[in-house]
């Protein structure tokens, strides 16, 4: 009997054992499980907020005149080719404003072979230390007059700027003052006017009556998509609540708004004209708040070196709704400029897909810059200045194109 007891006691345990190692081993496997940002469920369908290799890229603190650059760099200058930099829109960051576009399989195929640089506005990027009361938020010129020291920080010769919104403004704004540290720029939802008084009182009113984010909300997207309350706004209403240090955010969107007027004109309209001197592309969606202001930007540029992209079932944030029509046609800006004669493209069983049969997006500057001799970075800069007009007889480059 005392055998027989010591058995069933020898096998209990053991069955107590398996239990608590099948509890822990439960337990485990709870706890290793990726927790989505947010914890919010809404969250897991979204394709704003993919996730980045973050080993990929490193942050910097930079110090600028008008104080402190948090910037975000993956890779390193190659040859002679510009870095690409960015400057995202108020109410975001670099992630939320470009992770999605940066993301897509298609971009990855274009920046490696660029260094790219993000850039986030002061106390803008995720987990910022909140300013202290009396900060005074520079401006948007001097927000311009701080990427001079970016640029010369990691030693690019010049960019290519992708912005949005007041990102877009920011970086117009550096190229009119630095012409010759941009090579190009794409330009999202760009207003190129100030706030008058009648828009002022109405973005006074409307921050007494909503919140900060929802106020912010109407500036990323159109009446129909907030009314529409789709998964895509309600991600973006979220994020920019608990991301973004709300009072950073306040000192930021007061400051854009009260911008002045961008000061370009259309060469020959009026006695020197100041007019951005380097190719650029303008893009809207055809549901975007900021249309008009895109429509009246691109008629104050130089058709000889404007591409006005239009994009079709297209919102207030194209480089999230479509990122892969947005890729193709920055595919054909870089290849307008010289930049990527060969690039792979996976809907041909990923063969090698030669520039100058791509004609459906700036078809007349693609074929007069490409060059096989692009490819290793050798191209002289001022080739997209002065030979674009040689080449093209002086063609208009500006066209409306629905992706």
């Amino acid at each position: 009997m005392k055998v027989l007891g010591h058995k069933i006691e020898l096998l209990t345990g053991l069955l107590l054992q398996e239990v608590t190692m099948a509890g822990l081993h439960e337990l485990r496997f709870t706890e290793e499980k990726p927790l989505l940002r947010g914890q919010d469920t809404e969250l897991e369908h979204s394709d704003t907020f993919l996730s980045t290799v973050d080993t990929d890229w490193k942050e910097h603190d930079i110090e600028t005149p008008y104080g402190l650059l948090h910037v975000v760099i993956r890779g390193s200058p190659k040859g002679n080719r510009p870095a690409i930099l960015t400057y995202h829109d108020v109410g975001l960051n670099h992630k939320l404003c470009f992770n999605t576009f940066f993301n897509f399989e298609d971009m990855q195929e274009i920046t490696k072979h660029f260094v790219v640089c993000h850039v986030d506005a002061p106390g803008q990027q995720a987990g910022a230390s909140q300013f202290p009361q009396g900060y005074q938020f520079p401006s948007m010129d001097q927000l311009a007059a701080m990427l001079p020291s970016v640029v010369q920080h990691f030693g690019f010769k010049y960019v290519i700027g992708i912005g949005v919104g007041a990102g877009a403004y920011a970086l117009a704004k550096f190229a009119l003052i630095f012409p010759d540290l941009v090579e190009g720029l794409v330009l999202m939802n760009i207003d190129p006017n100030g706030k008058g008084w009648i828009d002022w009182a109405a973005t006074k009113l409307s921050g007494l009556t909503s919140s900060l984010p929802d106020t912010v909300l109407s500036h990323l997207f159109s009446q129909e998509e907030l009314v529409s309350n789709t998964e895509l706004v309600q991600s973006y209403r979220q994020q920019i609540g608990s991301v973004v240090n709300q009072y950073n955010l306040q000192l930021f969107w007061n400051m854009y708004n009260s911008r002045r007027d961008l000061d370009i004109n259309r060469p020959g309209t009026v006695p020197n004209a100041k007019t951005l001197r380097c190719p650029v592309m303008l893009v809207v969606g055809d549901n975007a708040p900021a249309e008009d202001g895109v429509v009246e930007c691109n008629s104050k540029l130089d058709p000889v070196t404007t591409t006005f992209l239009k994009m079709a079932d297209s919102g207030g944030l194209p480089q999230v709704t479509q990122p892969g029509k947005l890729t193709e046609a920055f595919k054909y800006f870089l290849q307008g400029m010289g930049y990527i004669a060969y690039l792979k493209d996976r809907r041909l069983s990923g063969g090698a897909v030669p520039s100058a049969s791509m004609t459906r997006l700036a078809r007349s500057r693609t074929a007069s810059l490409t060059s096989a001799s692009s490819v290793d970075g050798s191209r002289p800069r001022a080739c997209t200045h002065s030979e674009s007009s040689e080449a093209m007889g002086q063609i208009n480059h500006t066209m409306e194109v629905s992706c």
